[in-house]
Protein backbone atom coordinates (compact mmCIF):
# COMPACT_ATOMS: atom_id res chain seq x y z
CA UNK A 1 0.00 0.00 0.00
CA UNK A 2 2.60 2.19 0.17
CA UNK A 3 4.07 2.37 -2.99
CA UNK A 4 0.74 2.49 -4.11
CA UNK A 5 0.68 5.76 -2.29
CA UNK A 6 4.09 6.92 -3.45
CA UNK A 7 3.50 6.91 -7.05
CA UNK A 8 0.09 8.42 -6.70
CA UNK A 9 2.38 11.24 -4.81
CA UNK A 10 4.94 11.40 -7.45
CA UNK A 11 2.29 10.92 -10.30
CA UNK A 12 -0.11 13.89 -9.01
CA UNK A 13 2.98 15.90 -7.70
CA UNK A 14 3.86 16.42 -11.66
CA UNK A 15 0.12 16.99 -12.35
CA UNK A 16 -0.27 20.26 -14.11
CA UNK A 17 -3.81 20.35 -14.34
CA UNK A 18 -7.04 18.59 -13.14
CA UNK A 19 -7.01 16.27 -15.90
CA UNK A 20 -3.88 14.68 -15.30
CA UNK A 21 -4.48 14.73 -12.07
CA UNK A 22 -7.74 12.40 -12.55
CA UNK A 23 -6.05 10.56 -14.98
CA UNK A 24 -2.79 9.12 -12.23
CA UNK A 25 -5.70 8.76 -9.80
CA UNK A 26 -8.35 6.41 -11.35
CA UNK A 27 -5.94 4.65 -13.26
CA UNK A 28 -4.25 3.79 -9.41
CA UNK A 29 -7.99 3.42 -8.53
CA UNK A 30 -8.49 1.07 -10.91
CA UNK A 31 -5.46 -1.08 -10.44
CA UNK A 32 -6.29 -2.04 -6.83
CA UNK A 33 -10.27 -2.55 -7.90
CA UNK A 34 -8.70 -4.87 -10.84
CA UNK A 35 -6.42 -6.70 -8.33
CA UNK A 36 -9.08 -7.61 -5.88
CA UNK A 37 -11.48 -8.55 -8.49
CA UNK A 38 -8.98 -11.24 -9.83
CA UNK A 39 -8.04 -12.52 -6.06
CA UNK A 40 -11.67 -13.05 -5.57
CA UNK A 41 -14.60 -16.03 -6.52
CA UNK A 42 -15.21 -13.11 -9.05
CA UNK A 43 -12.21 -13.68 -10.84
CA UNK A 44 -13.48 -15.15 -14.34
CA UNK A 45 -16.78 -13.71 -13.99
CA UNK A 46 -16.41 -9.98 -13.30
CA UNK A 47 -14.30 -6.66 -14.40
CA UNK A 48 -14.04 -3.25 -13.48
CA UNK A 49 -14.90 -1.11 -16.64
CA UNK A 50 -14.67 2.67 -15.73
CA UNK A 51 -13.80 5.38 -13.41
CA UNK A 52 -14.94 9.04 -13.12
CA UNK A 53 -14.14 11.88 -11.21
CA UNK A 54 -17.17 14.13 -10.21
CA UNK A 55 -15.90 17.63 -9.15
CA UNK A 56 -18.26 19.25 -7.53
CA UNK A 57 -17.52 21.73 -5.19
CA UNK A 58 -20.10 23.87 -3.03
CA UNK A 59 -22.87 21.56 -4.38
CA UNK A 60 -22.15 22.62 -8.23
CA UNK A 61 -20.18 20.57 -11.01
CA UNK A 62 -17.04 22.06 -12.13
CA UNK A 63 -15.21 19.06 -13.63
CA UNK A 64 -16.03 15.87 -15.28
CA UNK A 65 -13.08 13.41 -16.17
CA UNK A 66 -13.51 9.76 -17.12
CA UNK A 67 -11.22 6.98 -17.48
CA UNK A 68 -12.12 3.68 -19.30
CA UNK A 69 -9.79 0.85 -17.94
CA UNK A 70 -7.19 0.01 -21.19
CA UNK A 71 -7.42 3.75 -22.45
CA UNK A 72 -4.46 5.32 -22.93
CA UNK A 73 -6.37 8.99 -22.66
CA UNK A 74 -8.53 10.34 -19.90
CA UNK A 75 -12.14 10.84 -21.55
CA UNK A 76 -12.94 14.53 -20.36
CA UNK A 77 -16.28 16.25 -20.74
CA UNK A 78 -15.59 18.63 -24.03
CA UNK A 79 -15.84 15.41 -26.48
CA UNK A 80 -19.23 14.83 -25.23
CA UNK A 81 -19.47 11.38 -23.77
CA UNK A 82 -22.68 10.11 -22.13
CA UNK A 83 -21.30 10.63 -18.67
CA UNK A 84 -23.93 9.34 -15.77
CA UNK A 85 -23.93 10.75 -12.59
CA UNK A 86 -26.05 9.21 -9.96
CA UNK A 87 -28.42 11.46 -7.05
CA UNK A 88 -28.06 8.95 -5.03
CA UNK A 89 -24.59 8.03 -4.98
CA UNK A 90 -24.05 11.97 -4.13
CA UNK A 91 -26.37 11.95 -1.21
CA UNK A 92 -25.12 8.73 0.30
CA UNK A 93 -21.38 9.91 0.45
CA UNK A 94 -22.70 13.52 1.89
CA UNK A 95 -25.24 11.73 4.11
CA UNK A 96 -22.61 8.75 5.52
CA UNK A 97 -19.40 10.58 4.79
CA UNK A 98 -18.04 7.82 3.52
CA UNK A 99 -17.23 5.39 0.66
CA UNK A 100 -21.25 3.16 -0.38
CA UNK A 101 -21.29 0.49 -2.81
CA UNK A 102 -24.38 0.10 -4.69
CA UNK A 103 -26.01 -2.84 -6.46
CA UNK A 104 -27.75 -1.52 -9.21
CA UNK A 105 -29.90 -4.98 -10.30
CA UNK A 106 -31.01 -5.19 -6.59
CA UNK A 107 -30.97 -0.99 -5.98
CA UNK A 108 -29.59 -1.64 -2.46
CA UNK A 109 -26.67 1.15 -1.30
CA UNK A 110 -24.21 -0.19 1.22
CA UNK A 111 -22.25 2.23 3.42
CA UNK A 112 -18.86 1.67 4.46
CA UNK A 113 -19.17 2.20 8.00
CA UNK A 114 -19.42 -0.09 10.86
CA UNK A 115 -23.09 -1.48 11.48
CA UNK A 116 -24.41 0.54 8.64
CA UNK A 117 -27.28 -0.64 6.97
CA UNK A 118 -27.58 -1.89 3.72
CA UNK A 119 -30.65 0.62 2.32
CA UNK A 120 -33.11 0.53 -0.95
CA UNK A 121 -34.65 3.45 0.54
CA UNK A 122 -36.89 4.95 -2.16
CA UNK A 123 -35.75 8.51 -0.85
CA UNK A 124 -32.49 8.60 -1.68
CA UNK A 125 -33.17 10.17 -5.52
CA UNK A 126 -32.45 9.94 -9.01
CA UNK A 127 -31.23 5.67 -8.44
CA UNK A 128 -34.20 3.58 -7.73
CA UNK A 129 -36.24 4.96 -10.84
CA UNK A 130 -36.20 2.58 -13.96
CA UNK A 131 -34.51 5.66 -16.25
CA UNK A 132 -31.39 5.48 -13.53
CA UNK A 133 -31.08 1.61 -13.17
CA UNK A 134 -31.00 1.72 -17.17
CA UNK A 135 -28.90 3.95 -17.78
CA UNK A 136 -26.40 2.39 -15.26
CA UNK A 137 -27.17 -0.94 -16.76
CA UNK A 138 -26.93 -0.03 -20.31
CA UNK A 139 -23.32 0.70 -19.74
CA UNK A 140 -22.37 -2.53 -18.40
CA UNK A 141 -22.32 -1.14 -14.66
CA UNK A 142 -24.09 -3.46 -12.62
CA UNK A 143 -21.81 -2.81 -9.30
CA UNK A 144 -20.53 0.89 -8.48
CA UNK A 145 -18.55 2.12 -5.50
CA UNK A 146 -18.60 5.53 -5.20
CA UNK A 147 -15.40 7.50 -3.00
CA UNK A 148 -15.68 11.03 -1.00
CA UNK A 149 -13.75 13.40 -2.37
CA UNK A 150 -12.84 14.80 1.09
CA UNK A 151 -10.33 18.14 1.58
CA UNK A 152 -8.18 18.29 4.88
CA UNK A 153 -10.83 20.41 6.13
CA UNK A 154 -13.21 17.62 5.86
CA UNK A 155 -15.85 19.14 3.43
CA UNK A 156 -16.53 16.26 0.61
CA UNK A 157 -16.02 18.54 -2.69
CA UNK A 158 -16.88 15.96 -5.07
CA UNK A 159 -16.96 12.15 -5.57
CA UNK A 160 -15.38 9.12 -7.58
CA UNK A 161 -17.42 6.49 -8.93
CA UNK A 162 -16.04 3.17 -10.24
CA UNK A 163 -18.02 0.84 -12.63
CA UNK A 164 -17.84 -2.88 -12.81
CA UNK A 165 -19.98 -5.08 -14.35
CA UNK A 166 -20.65 -8.16 -12.69
CA UNK A 167 -23.76 -10.14 -12.63
CA UNK A 168 -22.62 -13.45 -10.47
CA UNK A 169 -22.61 -11.11 -7.56
CA UNK A 170 -26.27 -9.97 -8.00
CA UNK A 171 -27.59 -9.06 -4.43
CA UNK A 172 -24.07 -10.17 -3.05
CA UNK A 173 -21.26 -8.64 -1.53
CA UNK A 174 -18.80 -7.47 -4.80
CA UNK A 175 -15.54 -6.97 -3.65
CA UNK A 176 -15.71 -2.93 -2.53
CA UNK A 177 -15.96 -3.18 0.74
CA UNK A 178 -13.06 -5.96 0.90
CA UNK A 179 -10.99 -3.04 -1.25
CA UNK A 180 -13.02 -0.13 0.32
CA UNK A 181 -10.17 0.87 2.68
CA UNK A 182 -7.53 0.89 -0.14
CA UNK A 183 -9.27 2.96 -2.32
CA UNK A 184 -10.55 5.57 0.06
CA UNK A 185 -7.09 6.02 1.40
CA UNK A 186 -6.06 6.71 -2.41
CA UNK A 187 -8.67 8.80 -3.26
CA UNK A 188 -8.10 10.90 0.49
CA UNK A 189 -4.31 11.45 -1.27
CA UNK A 190 -5.71 12.57 -4.61
CA UNK A 191 -8.44 14.83 -3.44
CA UNK A 192 -6.33 18.06 -2.25
CA UNK A 193 -4.90 17.80 -6.11
CA UNK A 194 -8.41 16.74 -7.85
CA UNK A 195 -9.88 19.97 -5.97
CA UNK A 196 -7.27 22.88 -6.17
CA UNK A 197 -5.45 22.32 -10.25
CA UNK A 198 -6.71 24.52 -12.76
CA UNK A 199 -8.61 22.87 -15.42
CA UNK A 200 -6.80 22.17 -18.59
CA UNK A 201 -7.67 25.36 -20.84
CA UNK A 202 -10.21 24.55 -23.29
CA UNK A 203 -11.13 25.62 -26.69
CA UNK A 204 -12.92 28.71 -27.13
CA UNK A 205 -16.23 27.69 -27.68
CA UNK A 206 -18.33 28.78 -31.15
CA UNK A 207 -21.00 31.43 -30.20
CA UNK A 208 -24.62 31.27 -31.64
CA UNK A 209 -28.25 32.71 -30.91
CA UNK A 210 -28.63 31.26 -28.00
CA UNK A 211 -25.27 31.88 -26.21
CA UNK A 212 -24.05 34.94 -28.50
CA UNK A 213 -21.03 35.54 -25.99
CA UNK A 214 -18.91 33.39 -24.63
CA UNK A 215 -16.18 34.35 -21.73
CA UNK A 216 -13.44 32.39 -20.04
CA UNK A 217 -15.55 31.64 -16.98
CA UNK A 218 -18.66 30.35 -19.30
CA UNK A 219 -15.89 28.16 -22.22
CA UNK A 220 -14.43 26.03 -18.54
CA UNK A 221 -19.01 25.68 -17.60
CA UNK A 222 -19.98 24.69 -21.22
CA UNK A 223 -18.21 21.22 -21.72
CA UNK A 224 -20.18 19.88 -18.81
CA UNK A 225 -23.17 21.15 -19.88
CA UNK A 226 -22.72 19.77 -23.16
CA UNK A 227 -22.89 16.43 -21.11
CA UNK A 228 -25.68 17.36 -18.81
CA UNK A 229 -27.71 18.36 -21.86
CA UNK A 230 -27.42 14.84 -23.44
CA UNK A 231 -28.74 13.76 -20.72
CA UNK A 232 -32.53 13.42 -19.54
CA UNK A 233 -31.81 13.93 -15.75
CA UNK A 234 -32.94 17.30 -13.81
CA UNK A 235 -30.18 20.30 -14.64
CA UNK A 236 -30.19 22.57 -11.46
CA UNK A 237 -29.04 26.30 -12.93
CA UNK A 238 -28.09 28.15 -9.57
CA UNK A 239 -26.74 32.05 -9.75
CA UNK A 240 -28.41 35.47 -9.48
CA UNK A 241 -31.18 37.32 -11.18
CA UNK A 242 -30.23 38.18 -14.56
CA UNK A 243 -27.35 36.61 -14.68
CA UNK A 244 -28.71 34.58 -17.76
CA UNK A 245 -30.37 31.22 -16.50
CA UNK A 246 -33.52 31.12 -18.51
CA UNK A 247 -30.69 31.78 -21.91
CA UNK A 248 -28.84 28.78 -20.56
CA UNK A 249 -31.32 26.46 -20.38
CA UNK A 250 -33.09 27.27 -23.81
CA UNK A 251 -28.92 26.67 -24.95
CA UNK A 252 -29.31 23.43 -22.94
CA UNK A 253 -32.23 22.37 -24.97
CA UNK A 254 -30.70 23.31 -27.99
CA UNK A 255 -28.24 20.89 -27.86
CA UNK A 256 -30.39 17.90 -26.04
CA UNK A 257 -31.94 14.50 -27.56
CA UNK A 258 -34.88 16.79 -27.81
CA UNK A 259 -34.38 19.88 -29.75
CA UNK A 260 -36.87 20.66 -32.02
CA UNK A 261 -39.34 20.12 -29.78
CA UNK A 262 -41.16 22.50 -27.15
CA UNK A 263 -39.16 24.77 -25.13
CA UNK A 264 -41.67 26.51 -22.15
CA UNK A 265 -40.09 28.22 -19.30
CA UNK A 266 -42.29 28.81 -16.14
CA UNK A 267 -41.19 31.60 -14.19
CA UNK A 268 -42.75 31.41 -10.72
CA UNK A 269 -41.88 35.15 -9.87
CA UNK A 270 -45.03 36.19 -11.89
CA UNK A 271 -47.46 33.16 -10.38
CA UNK A 272 -49.48 33.64 -7.13
CA UNK A 273 -49.04 30.61 -4.95
CA UNK A 274 -52.46 30.29 -4.91
CA UNK A 275 -52.15 29.63 -9.29
CA UNK A 276 -49.00 27.52 -9.32
CA UNK A 277 -50.71 24.06 -9.84
CA UNK A 278 -52.63 25.46 -12.09
CA UNK A 279 -49.82 27.23 -13.97
CA UNK A 280 -47.96 23.84 -13.93
CA UNK A 281 -50.66 20.94 -14.64
CA UNK A 282 -53.32 22.72 -16.44
CA UNK A 283 -57.28 22.86 -15.53
CA UNK A 284 -60.45 21.77 -16.67
CA UNK A 285 -63.63 24.10 -17.43
CA UNK A 286 -65.09 24.78 -13.92
CA UNK A 287 -61.95 23.34 -11.89
CA UNK A 288 -62.04 27.23 -9.70
CA UNK A 289 -63.68 30.18 -10.05
CA UNK A 290 -62.46 31.98 -13.91
CA UNK A 291 -62.04 28.66 -15.12
CA UNK A 292 -64.25 29.13 -17.77
CA UNK A 293 -62.36 26.64 -20.28
CA UNK A 294 -60.32 23.68 -20.11
CA UNK A 295 -56.50 25.23 -20.49
CA UNK A 296 -52.93 23.44 -20.68
CA UNK A 297 -50.13 23.79 -18.28
CA UNK A 298 -46.30 24.42 -18.61
CA UNK A 299 -46.62 20.14 -18.25
CA UNK A 300 -48.69 20.21 -21.25
CA UNK A 301 -47.34 22.94 -23.47
CA UNK A 302 -43.81 21.47 -22.97
CA UNK A 303 -44.47 17.87 -24.22
CA UNK A 304 -41.97 15.86 -26.04
CA UNK A 305 -39.91 19.04 -25.16
CA UNK A 306 -38.00 21.16 -22.17
CA UNK A 307 -39.68 22.50 -19.07
CA UNK A 308 -37.49 25.79 -17.44
CA UNK A 309 -38.87 26.37 -14.12
CA UNK A 310 -37.38 29.60 -12.53
CA UNK A 311 -37.32 30.36 -9.73
CA UNK A 312 -37.69 26.92 -7.94
CA UNK A 313 -37.76 28.58 -3.85
CA UNK A 314 -41.03 30.43 -4.96
CA UNK A 315 -42.65 27.49 -5.25
CA UNK A 316 -45.44 26.57 -2.34
CA UNK A 317 -44.97 24.04 -0.34
CA UNK A 318 -48.28 22.39 -1.80
CA UNK A 319 -47.17 22.74 -5.30
CA UNK A 320 -43.52 21.39 -4.14
CA UNK A 321 -45.53 18.11 -3.24
CA UNK A 322 -47.13 18.24 -6.84
CA UNK A 323 -43.92 18.47 -8.53
CA UNK A 324 -42.19 15.84 -6.47
CA UNK A 325 -44.93 12.97 -7.59
CA UNK A 326 -44.83 14.70 -11.20
CA UNK A 327 -40.63 14.09 -11.35
CA UNK A 328 -41.21 10.33 -9.08
CA UNK A 329 -44.03 8.99 -11.28
CA UNK A 330 -43.68 11.44 -14.49
CA UNK A 331 -47.39 11.70 -14.36
CA UNK A 332 -49.84 14.41 -13.12
CA UNK A 333 -53.28 15.40 -13.26
CA UNK A 334 -55.29 18.79 -14.29
CA UNK A 335 -57.14 20.29 -11.34
CA UNK A 336 -60.58 19.63 -12.00
CA UNK A 337 -60.01 16.45 -13.76
CA UNK A 338 -61.93 13.34 -12.10
CA UNK A 339 -60.03 9.81 -12.07
CA UNK A 340 -57.11 8.95 -14.28
CA UNK A 341 -53.34 10.57 -14.36
CA UNK A 342 -51.79 12.30 -17.99
CA UNK A 343 -48.27 10.70 -18.59
CA UNK A 344 -45.46 13.56 -18.79
CA UNK A 345 -42.56 13.09 -21.21
CA UNK A 346 -40.61 16.14 -20.26
CA UNK A 347 -37.04 17.01 -19.53
CA UNK A 348 -37.15 19.45 -16.52
CA UNK A 349 -34.33 22.19 -16.32
CA UNK A 350 -34.78 24.10 -12.30
CA UNK A 351 -33.29 27.53 -12.01
CA UNK A 352 -33.03 29.50 -8.72
CA UNK A 353 -30.73 32.45 -6.86
CA UNK A 354 -31.57 30.78 -3.54
CA UNK A 355 -29.41 28.34 -1.35
CA UNK A 356 -31.69 25.36 -1.68
CA UNK A 357 -30.05 23.50 0.99
CA UNK A 358 -30.32 26.96 3.45
CA UNK A 359 -34.21 26.75 2.31
CA UNK A 360 -34.31 23.10 3.02
CA UNK A 361 -32.80 23.78 6.79
CA UNK A 362 -35.46 26.24 7.47
CA UNK A 363 -38.22 23.83 6.58
CA UNK A 364 -39.29 26.44 3.66
CA UNK A 365 -38.20 23.57 0.60
CA UNK A 366 -39.08 20.04 0.89
CA UNK A 367 -36.20 17.68 1.45
CA UNK A 368 -36.92 14.86 -1.23
CA UNK A 369 -37.88 17.29 -3.86
CA UNK A 370 -34.72 19.17 -2.83
CA UNK A 371 -32.55 15.66 -4.06
CA UNK A 372 -34.85 15.29 -7.21
CA UNK A 373 -33.79 18.30 -8.72
CA UNK A 374 -29.85 18.92 -7.48
CA UNK A 375 -29.34 15.74 -9.61
CA UNK A 376 -26.79 18.00 -12.30
CA UNK A 377 -25.96 21.19 -10.68
CA UNK A 378 -24.19 24.17 -12.10
CA UNK A 379 -23.55 27.56 -10.68
CA UNK A 380 -23.94 30.76 -13.67
CA UNK A 381 -21.36 32.73 -12.60
CA UNK A 382 -22.40 36.28 -11.90
CA UNK A 383 -21.64 39.21 -14.80
CA UNK A 384 -19.17 40.53 -12.38
CA UNK A 385 -17.33 37.30 -12.33
CA UNK A 386 -17.35 37.38 -16.45
CA UNK A 387 -15.91 40.46 -16.94
CA UNK A 388 -14.05 39.45 -20.21
CA UNK A 389 -17.32 39.27 -21.15
CA UNK A 390 -18.89 42.90 -20.29
CA UNK A 391 -17.73 44.35 -23.46
CA UNK A 392 -18.99 41.61 -25.50
CA UNK A 393 -22.33 41.35 -24.36
CA UNK A 394 -22.33 45.60 -24.53
CA UNK A 395 -21.53 45.27 -27.98
CA UNK A 396 -24.45 42.18 -28.75
CA UNK A 397 -27.22 44.43 -27.11
CA UNK A 398 -26.58 47.77 -29.06
CA UNK A 399 -26.45 45.96 -32.05
CA UNK A 400 -29.28 43.92 -31.16
CA UNK A 401 -30.98 47.30 -30.45
CA UNK A 402 -30.08 49.19 -33.39
CA UNK A 403 -31.51 46.36 -35.87
CA UNK A 404 -34.62 46.87 -34.63
CA UNK A 405 -34.27 50.30 -35.91
CA UNK A 406 -32.63 50.57 -38.47
CA UNK A 407 -31.96 46.92 -40.30
CA UNK A 408 -29.09 47.68 -42.44
CA UNK A 409 -27.12 49.69 -39.71
CA UNK A 410 -24.28 49.70 -37.64
CA UNK A 411 -24.03 50.74 -33.85
CA UNK A 412 -20.48 50.23 -31.72
CA UNK A 413 -18.96 50.95 -28.70
CA UNK A 414 -15.46 53.14 -28.44
CA UNK A 415 -13.16 51.46 -26.01
CA UNK A 416 -13.12 54.01 -23.51
CA UNK A 417 -17.01 53.12 -23.24
CA UNK A 418 -16.61 49.59 -23.02
CA UNK A 419 -13.88 50.51 -19.99
CA UNK A 420 -16.31 52.55 -18.33
CA UNK A 421 -18.83 49.57 -18.56
CA UNK A 422 -15.75 47.03 -17.43
CA UNK A 423 -14.91 49.35 -14.16
CA UNK A 424 -18.89 49.83 -13.21
CA UNK A 425 -20.17 47.07 -10.94
CA UNK A 426 -23.51 45.11 -12.22
CA UNK A 427 -25.21 43.80 -9.36
CA UNK A 428 -28.34 43.67 -11.67
CA UNK A 429 -26.30 41.42 -14.07
CA UNK A 430 -27.33 40.87 -17.47
CA UNK A 431 -30.48 42.34 -17.29
CA UNK A 432 -29.53 45.73 -15.99
CA UNK A 433 -26.48 45.85 -18.43
CA UNK A 434 -28.94 45.92 -21.19
CA UNK A 435 -31.03 48.74 -19.75
CA UNK A 436 -28.00 50.64 -19.61
CA UNK A 437 -26.52 50.02 -23.16
CA UNK A 438 -30.62 50.90 -24.27
CA UNK A 439 -30.09 54.14 -22.17
CA UNK A 440 -26.65 54.72 -23.69
CA UNK A 441 -28.42 53.60 -26.82
CA UNK A 442 -30.80 56.57 -26.77
CA UNK A 443 -28.61 59.10 -25.39
CA UNK A 444 -26.38 58.62 -28.44
CA UNK A 445 -29.68 58.76 -30.79
CA UNK A 446 -30.62 61.86 -29.85
CA UNK A 447 -27.28 62.96 -31.41
CA UNK A 448 -27.95 61.35 -34.41
CA UNK A 449 -30.83 61.67 -35.93
CA UNK A 450 -29.93 59.93 -39.10
CA UNK A 451 -29.70 55.65 -37.88
CA UNK A 452 -28.96 54.27 -41.15
CA UNK A 453 -25.15 54.61 -40.62
CA UNK A 454 -22.94 53.92 -38.04
CA UNK A 455 -24.01 54.93 -34.84
CA UNK A 456 -20.94 55.60 -32.18
CA UNK A 457 -21.59 55.10 -28.96
CA UNK A 458 -19.08 57.49 -26.73
CA UNK A 459 -17.91 57.36 -23.50
CA UNK A 460 -19.87 60.45 -22.40
CA UNK A 461 -23.05 58.23 -23.48
CA UNK A 462 -22.42 55.38 -21.51
CA UNK A 463 -21.61 57.38 -18.17
CA UNK A 464 -25.00 59.60 -18.44
CA UNK A 465 -26.27 56.16 -18.31
CA UNK A 466 -25.18 54.99 -15.23
CA UNK A 467 -25.77 58.39 -13.70
CA UNK A 468 -29.46 57.49 -13.95
CA UNK A 469 -28.66 54.41 -12.40
CA UNK A 470 -27.70 56.88 -9.34
CA UNK A 471 -31.28 57.30 -8.59
CA UNK A 472 -32.61 58.04 -5.05
CA UNK A 473 -32.94 54.76 -3.26
CA UNK A 474 -29.70 53.30 -4.70
CA UNK A 475 -27.64 51.79 -2.28
CA UNK A 476 -25.96 53.96 0.47
CA UNK A 477 -22.05 54.66 0.51
CA UNK A 478 -21.72 53.37 3.73
CA UNK A 479 -23.59 49.92 2.54
CA UNK A 480 -21.37 49.71 -0.72
CA UNK A 481 -18.29 50.52 1.13
CA UNK A 482 -19.04 47.47 3.37
CA UNK A 483 -20.30 45.31 0.21
CA UNK A 484 -16.71 46.09 -0.97
CA UNK A 485 -14.80 45.14 1.99
CA UNK A 486 -16.88 42.06 2.41
CA UNK A 487 -16.32 40.99 -0.88
CA UNK A 488 -12.16 41.23 -0.42
CA UNK A 489 -12.34 39.27 2.78
CA UNK A 490 -14.13 36.14 0.44
CA UNK A 491 -11.68 36.27 -2.42
CA UNK A 492 -8.83 36.28 0.68
CA UNK A 493 -10.99 32.99 2.01
CA UNK A 494 -11.68 31.62 -1.80
CA UNK A 495 -7.94 31.66 -2.13
CA UNK A 496 -6.91 30.00 0.88
CA UNK A 497 -3.93 31.72 0.74
CA UNK A 498 -3.31 35.58 2.19
CA UNK A 499 -4.17 38.75 0.23
CA UNK A 500 -2.05 42.04 0.90
CA UNK A 501 -4.40 44.33 2.80
CA UNK A 502 -2.44 47.27 1.11
CA UNK A 503 -4.09 45.68 -1.95
CA UNK A 504 -7.02 47.37 -0.54
CA UNK A 505 -5.81 51.05 -1.51
CA UNK A 506 -6.50 50.46 -5.13
CA UNK A 507 -10.19 51.48 -4.53
CA UNK A 508 -8.40 55.08 -4.05
CA UNK A 509 -7.22 54.29 -7.86
CA UNK A 510 -10.47 52.99 -8.83
CA UNK A 511 -12.53 56.26 -7.46
CA UNK A 512 -10.55 58.17 -9.63
CA UNK A 513 -10.30 56.35 -12.59
CA UNK A 514 -13.79 56.18 -12.70
CA UNK A 515 -14.37 60.09 -12.22
CA UNK A 516 -11.72 60.88 -14.95
CA UNK A 517 -13.42 58.51 -17.21
CA UNK A 518 -16.69 60.34 -16.97
CA UNK A 519 -15.59 64.21 -16.03
CA UNK A 520 -12.16 64.29 -17.56
CA UNK A 521 -8.89 64.05 -15.58
CA UNK A 522 -8.26 67.85 -14.23
CA UNK A 523 -12.34 68.07 -13.83
CA UNK A 524 -11.86 64.18 -11.96
CA UNK A 525 -9.35 65.76 -9.55
CA UNK A 526 -11.46 68.67 -8.95
CA UNK A 527 -14.17 67.09 -7.70
CA UNK A 528 -12.54 64.65 -5.63
CA UNK A 529 -10.92 67.48 -3.24
CA UNK A 530 -7.30 67.36 -5.46
CA UNK A 531 -8.03 70.82 -6.90
CA UNK A 532 -4.24 72.11 -5.36
CA UNK A 533 -2.53 68.87 -7.27
CA UNK A 534 -4.16 70.05 -10.65
CA UNK A 535 -2.82 74.15 -10.50
CA UNK A 536 0.35 72.71 -8.95
CA UNK A 537 0.80 70.36 -12.08
CA UNK A 538 1.53 67.28 -9.77
CA UNK A 539 -1.66 65.45 -10.57
CA UNK A 540 0.27 63.52 -13.30
CA UNK A 541 2.14 61.33 -10.64
CA UNK A 542 -0.48 61.34 -8.41
CA UNK A 543 -2.43 59.62 -10.65
CA UNK A 544 0.80 56.86 -11.81
CA UNK A 545 0.40 56.36 -8.36
CA UNK A 546 -2.83 55.50 -7.92
CA UNK A 547 -3.38 53.83 -10.92
CA UNK A 548 -0.38 51.24 -10.15
CA UNK A 549 -2.29 50.00 -6.96
CA UNK A 550 -4.82 49.20 -9.16
CA UNK A 551 -3.34 47.51 -11.27
CA UNK A 552 -1.25 45.78 -9.02
CA UNK A 553 -4.60 44.62 -7.31
CA UNK A 554 -5.48 42.98 -10.51
CA UNK A 555 -2.62 40.92 -11.37
CA UNK A 556 -2.97 39.98 -7.44
CA UNK A 557 -6.29 38.50 -8.64
CA UNK A 558 -4.71 36.64 -12.04
CA UNK A 559 -6.45 39.48 -13.86
CA UNK A 560 -4.48 40.39 -17.67
CA UNK A 561 -4.99 43.99 -16.91
CA UNK A 562 -6.96 46.36 -15.00
CA UNK A 563 -9.75 48.39 -16.37
CA UNK A 564 -7.66 51.16 -16.23
CA UNK A 565 -4.78 50.15 -17.96
CA UNK A 566 -5.08 52.98 -21.25
CA UNK A 567 -4.66 55.63 -18.11
CA UNK A 568 -2.03 54.41 -16.92
CA UNK A 569 0.20 54.04 -20.07
CA UNK A 570 -0.95 57.59 -20.89
CA UNK A 571 0.34 58.85 -17.67
CA UNK A 572 3.53 57.11 -17.82
CA UNK A 573 4.37 58.63 -21.44
CA UNK A 574 4.19 62.47 -19.82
Amino acid sequence: MQDEMAQLLTDLRGAKDFEAAAAATLRRLQAVAQEAVASSRYAARGRVLRGIVHLRPGEAYRSLAALEVGAAEITDASVGTPFFTSATAWRAVVEHRCAVSIDVNVGTVQPHAPNAPVTGDPSLAGFNSHESRQRFLGRHATHVCVLPLRTPGGDIEGMISLEADCLAAMGQDFVWLEAGDRLQLLADVAAPYLARLPQRPVARPEVDEFLPVVGRSMAELLPILRVFALQDETILISGATGAGKSRLARWCHERSNRRGKPFETLDLVTVPEDLQMAELFGWKKGAFTGAVRDAPGSVARAEGGTLFIDEIDKLSLKAQAGLLHLLESRSYRPLGEGTGERQADVRFIIGTNADLHAEVRAGRFREDLYYRVNVLPVRMPALQERQDEIPLWAQYMVNRRHRERSPDGHARLMKEAERLLVGSPWPGNLRQLDNIVRRAYTLAMVEHADASGELVLHEKHVARALDYEQAPGARPLPEALRAAAQAFVAEARRRNAPLDLDLADAFRGMVLGLAIRQVGRDEGFKLLGRESLVKNRNHHKALKRELEKVDSLYKALGEEGSPFSDLLSEVEAI
